[in-house]
Formats: C-alpha cells, structure tokens, sequence
C-alpha cells in the first residue's frame, strides 16, 4: 500500500495540448472534512484506506494541496443536450488533475468536482453542493457493487464555505475515478468546430490508450466504434435490467469507455414504471426509463457522425446496426439470471414482457420482487410475490408458465437459491435513503452515508442489523424531485 504522497501521475491527456484542456488551478474550500470514503476506490491507488482519516487527504481533495506531478486541467467538449447541440460545455466545476498510474499499470483519472471555475462555467460559480456530491457518491459506488459498469467515487470531502442555489448550501468536492473522462461529446466538438487534425488526434489517442486491440484491424477507428456500441449496449442493458434511470443521457455525459458516467438526477426503480421520469426537469420525458435504449443508439450516432471525415458513412451505420440486438442479447441474458434461468429458450423474452406487464399494473417492487422470488423454491416463492399483484389472473397465467419453465431447468431448489440471491440484490440505492443520508450530512452527521455506503457495498449478502435498508420505500419515497441542480 502507498501513501498519499506515494502516488505516480502520467499526464497523457494534458500532454495533447491546449486545443484539448485548460490549465486550472483548483479554488479550495474552508475548514475541509472528510464525508465518506470509499475502500475499495482507494485500493484502485494502491492506497491504504486509513490514509483517509489523515488531514492531507482532506487537503488534497479540497483543492488546498497538489501532488507535484500533478497537472490540473479543465477539458473542453459539447454535446447534444435534451436533443439540441449546445456548440461549447467542457469542465465547468471539475478538475482533471491527473492520471495515476497504479502499481497494476493501470492509469485511473483523479477528477474533482466542485473545484471552482473554469473558462468553461458559463456564469456558473463552479461549485458543488454536499447533496449532489453525495448522490454521485453514492450511486456510482453502487452501482459498481452490483456490476454495472460505472466511474467510481472515491471520496467526498465537505466543507464550511456557503454557495447559493435556491437556498444556501454547504459546498463539497467529489474526487471521481475513471479510466478516461473522454466524452462522446469531445468528438463532436472537433467535428463541429472542424478542428480535423485534432479530431483525429484525440481518436489516436483513445485508440492508443483505450482500444488498443484495435490498431491491428484494418479499420482500427471502424473498429474502435464497434466496440464502443457492443460496450455500450451492455451498459444499457444492465441499466434495463436492474431498474437504473440515469436521468440526463446528454452526449456530453456519455462516456467513450461504456461506463455510466456524470451523474445528476438518477434513481433506481422503485415500484416498476416502465414510463418512469427521474429528472423532474425532463418534461417530456426524454430520458424515461423507457426510452433509455433508444436515446443511447441515438447518442451513438451523434459520436458516429463526429467520426464521419475517419470512416466511410455505410460502414458507420452497419456499426450502429450491431446496437439492437446487442442490448437484446445481453439483456435476455441478464433477465434470465435474474429469474433464475440457465438454459435459454424460444419464449424467454415473452416471458419476461408478460411479467414486466404484471408488475406494471399492479406497482410491484421491482428489486423485491426478485429477491424474493428467489427466496424460497419455486411454488411456495410465488405464493408470496402474488400478494404484491392486482391482476391476479394476469399473474397466474404468467406464474404456470414460469414454473413449467423452472420445471425444466437442471439442478435442484439449493442452487436456484444460490444463483438468484448472487445477481438479484436485497439493498439498493432508493431516492429516500440517500435523501436522509444527505439530511443527516447536512446537519453535521455523517454517520448515515458511511453506513449507506457500506450497506450498498454488499448488496447481495444479508446484512445483520440492517433491516431497514431492505424495505419498500415510504409512500412519500417513491415521489421525491430530483432535478439537474441536484
């Protein structure tokens, strides 16, 4: 284990230039405190978790402190946002600091977020507050806990220096770890703005450092762009099948990488809702959950028609052709293991539309019911979930198909426990949780993210003591606001 001192920067990205990123020095924060921290985020620095406690951790992620190597910058991209292009974005609040390189060879990027403004904060103050930090915080780390792929959190630092938005706030920094903060939106940047030569520096440089099995195909940027639909088709499935609702699927906020990335009013199902909005600023529903698989194929050919100067237009499309089944695959996949399913059949998808059609009539817990279907064997489980059902009928049809279909599936009553309980998690992040984690921060006491955190990051195992975290939520839960400010 390394100490905060210890840690070695490679500054590839500052090094492509300043057509690329600007030069900022972070703007600290008073009397910086330690929020939470995430262990296993440390241990992708090869840093020992206890270094958290120390008063230069504090330091260093509130903007006080900087490691020698590193180079902070502020990226410069745009995007499509809610369907319109917005010409300029880039890094408002955030900060590029670096990239370690840990003893594994592998480079993570140090973001923080809230570190003041940038050339780029369009009026903004380049700020964050407790309660977003802390979202972000939260939902990355969890959805890194169930295997989805996600940026990771690696702590939060809070604050006495006041910021306004509509009322006064407390502001915090997020320190955010990703392999690469490179944004669908930093291609269509250099499209639009026909900079040619630094777009193909950038697809060089992402080619070099992200796909590098790519270069020996004949088309490397052609094949580059597979990879990155086929990466996020998977993402998008996991998203489906686990009830994630990103909230603001902008281009800007798409990662190159195929992680969920930049977090602002997600939320995890909590009654099923296909029709679910999560940012109470999409009025039209944009980015519902539903639409969530359309809107990424969408956002895929805006970085496709950022690509067009590189590679011939037919071959862009068949790429994008590969999205749909793709998600398809990988979601049947995935539903299927979450019924506890091993062999694939013709009907399977049938069979999950018919019970998403049941549980969207009757607001069923999408999380619960899962587990607890899994809970016990097969006929005595489904005497259980069917109290959650309004149409009975509807349910029972759906109840014998599926367990003629269990019927038929090899192993006994034990291991479909055991598989069921593995992918199908009885803690999840609801609105309402983080809510009263956020409050009780708010107020001083951060005892309550902490044991958030380290509920959701074991949220397949049962928990001793931690009962309350595996309910359904609260009526007034499930109608919580959450909009881009947040």
């Amino acid at each position: 284990m390394k100490s905060l001192d210890q840690l070695s920067f490679d500054t590839r990205f500052a090094r492509l230039g300043d057509a690329f990123s600007v030069q900022v020095l972070p703007d600290p924060i008073a009397e910086p405190r330690l929020v939470v921290a995430s262990p296993s985020a440390m241990a992708l620095l090869d840093l020992d978790p206890a270094v958290a406690e120390q008063p230069l951790f504090a330091e260093l992620f509130s903007g006080h402190t900087l490691w020698d190597q590193a180079d902070p910058r502020a990226m410069v991209y745009s995007g499509h946002q809610f369907g319109g292009y917005t010409p300029r974005l880039g890094d408002g609040r955030g900060l590029l600091l670096g990239e370690v390189v840990n003893d594994a060879g592998e480079h993570w990027d140090l973001h923080l977020k809230g570190a003041g403004q940038t050339p780029f904060s369009r009026m903004g103050d380049g700020r964050a507050v407790l309660r977003s930090s802390i979202r972000e915080f939260l939902g990355s780390e969890a959805l890194h806990a169930l295997g989805i792929p996600s940026s990771r959190a690696l702590c939060v630092i809070g604050s006495s220096s006041v910021v306004w938005r509509e009322t006064q706030e407390r502001a915090a920094m997020l320190l955010r770890l990703a392999q690469s903060h490179v944004r669908f939106g930093h291609f269509e940047y250099f499209y639009y703005t026909k900079q040619p030569e630094q777009a193909q520096q950038l697809l060089d440089f992402v080619l070099h450092a992200y796909y590098p099995e790519c270069q020996q195909d004949s088309l490397p940027y052609l094949a580059m762009l597979r990879s990155i639909v086929e990466r996020n088709a998977e993402l998008i499935a996991y998203w489906q099948a686990y009830g994630f609702c990103h909230g603001v699927m902008n281009t800007d906020n798409m990662s190159i990488l195929g992680i969920t990335f930049d977090f602002g009013p997600y939320a995890f199902l909590d009654d099923f809702d296909a029709n679910f909005i999560c940012n109470h600023s999409d009025d039209q529903g944009r980015y519902s959950y539903s639409n969530q698989v359309p809107i990424a194929h969408w956002n895929l050919s805006a970085l496709a028609q950022a690509l067009t100067p590189f590679v011939e237009v037919q071959a862009l499309q068949e790429a994008l052709n590969l999205f749909l089944p793709l998600y398809q695959a990988h979601y049947l996949d995935l539903m299927r293991r979450r019924l506890g399913l091993t062999v694939a059949e013709d009907d399977d998808m049938a069979l999950i539309e018919q019970l998403l059609q049941c549980m969207q009539r009757g607001g069923v817990d999408y999380t619960l019911f899962f587990r607890h279907l899994g809970d016990q064997p097969v006929e005595a489980a489904l005497n259980v979930v069917r109290d959650d059902f309004v149409d009975l009928a509807a349910f029972d049809r759906w109840s014998e198909a599926y367990r003629a279909r269990c019927a038929r599936e090899p192993g006994n009553d034990q291991g479909r426990r055991e598989r069921m309980h593995a992918v199908n998690p009885l803690y999840i992040l609801r609105n309402y949780l983080a809510q009263q984690a956020i409050e009780a921060a708010e107020a001083g006491d951060y005892s309550k993210v902490r044991e958030l955190h380290s509920v959701l990051s074991r949220p397949f195992e049962e928990q001793a003591g931690m009962q309350a975290y595996a309910q359904r939520p609260p009526e007034w839960g499930k109608h919580l606001e959450i909009s881009c400010s947040s």
